[in-house]
């Protein structure tokens, strides 16, 4: 079978299209569970949101422990144990809480074994792709992200088909049926060819010298921004399809952040098909433009609706710029390798912390008010802007090195 797929890279960018399939499945699944866990194990609200928290803070610690033993023991043997992980937690998730005395403790493992398969994903999938030798590595980037997008809304459509048909209690079985995309995908990582990303003679660059280049850092902050700016928005998306649609809470829940992921998932699409007519740099202006916009159409709308709408334009305005940054990067920066990728992902997880944050702590200081909150978030994208014109000058000052 190794014949089959020897120099077919192909095989290898589809192989990472489903890895971002199955971390979206990992960080999207169990949410849709939360009220089942409260009635079944009788588990505060409280207690079971901490799960998404321990989630990204075992995937945070991932990012930066990686690169002490990704290259040590390779590439194909670290994507395999991130299926491994990210199969062997969906399969706890059924077992655990019946087998500890406090099914919270169940619970906790499980997430915690899945989340070390999500990290390694996150941090392995896009090093990955921009090893292979395809004509256009930021469409390809692109295109690789949309799929977490196409994730995130299957895991909703059909985790929520499936408890319509079968009803919630049979919630295990759904999550086994989920535990077979990293299983499946883990066997097709035996056999798909992988290049590396470092050209042989050539050395990966060390933690001193990575930290030591401006370039670095500004990717750092251009990624915490990219974060920031999609988190801040996507958090409170159900919010304002309550408000925006006048629905329940629960058709809430599914409309906007699914609403801002298809529009999210849609803009990375039409970049990996069409971006090698167009100039990166050029295209992520304008998405920080348009987020801008979009940021002051949610806060000054007088109409519920059209914030919602907002939102929407949100989505496809920073659905280019996280893989666009780790294009800039890549491109930047010689010799990264899998210490840039680690701590890039980690600036993002940052941002996507640091988003939500902001918002909410600021609507609180104005009696809940969400879209002052917004406001103050919309630093992100102007510092977004402000960062890929430094970079713009940077790349032009060939004499130097940044």
């Amino acid at each position: 079978m190794k014949t089959r797929f020897k120099n077919n890279y192909k095989t290898t960018i589809y192989a990472c299209f489903i890895g971002y399939i199955v971390q979206a499945i990992v960080n999207n699944f169990v949410p849709l569970l939360f009220l089942t866990f409260r009635s079944t194990y009788g588990i505060s609200l409280s207690k079971i949101t901490f799960l998404v928290t321990f989630n990204f803070g075992v995937q945070l610690l991932i990012d930066l422990l990686s690169p002490t033993f990704v290259d040590k023991i390779g590439y194909r043997v670290s994507v395999i144990l991130a299926h491994v992980f990210s199969a062997t937690g969906l399969l706890a998730l059924t077992i655990l809480p019946e087998i500890f005395s406090d099914p919270f403790t169940g619970l906790l493992v499980a997430v915690m074994i899945y989340a070390l398969g999500g990290g390694l994903l996150e941090v392995l999938i896009s090093p990955i792709v921009e090893a292979c030798p395809t004509d256009n590595k930021e469409t390809a980037m692109s295109m690789l992200h949309s799929f977490y997008c196409w994730g995130h809304v299957g895991v909703v459509l059909l985790s929520t088909g499936f408890f319509s048909l079968f009803g919630i209690t049979n919630w295990k079985y759904m999550a086994l049926l989920w535990m077979l995309v990293p299983l499946c995908n883990m066997i097709l990582f035996f056999f798909v060819p992988m290049a590396s990303l470092i050209e042989e003679g050539e050395r990966g660059l060390t933690l001193p010298e990575l930290l030591s280049k401006k370039k670095f850092w500004l990717m750092f902050l251009l990624m915490i921004c990219a974060g920031a700016s999609e988190q801040a928005v996507s958090q409170w998306a159900s919010a304002f399809a309550e408000k925006g649609l006048g629905v329940a809470k629960t058709i809430g829940d599914l409309t906007g952040p699914m609403f801002f992921a298809i529009m999210m998932g849609t803009s990375r699409a039409l970049y990996g098909k069409y971006g090698e007519k167009l100039k990166l740099e050029k295209v992520m202006v304008a998405s920080g433009a348009l987020c801008i916009i979009s940021y002051l159409m949610i806060v000054l709308s007088p109409v519920p609706a059209l914030s919602l709408v907002g939102c929407g334009i949100c989505g496809f305005s920073v659905g280019i710029l996280w893989p666009g940054t780790f294009s800039m990067a890549s491109a930047g920066i010689r010799n990264g390798g899998t210490m840039m990728f680690a701590f890039l992902a980690l600036g993002g997880d940052v941002g996507c912390s640091l988003g939500p944050t902001l918002v909410g702590r600021v609507s609180g200081m104005f009696q809940e008010n969400l879209k002052i909150g917004i406001l103050a978030a919309l630093v992100f994208p102007v510092i977004l802007l402000v960062g890929i014109g430094i970079n713009k000058v940077w790349s032009e000052g060939k004499n130097e090195e940044y």
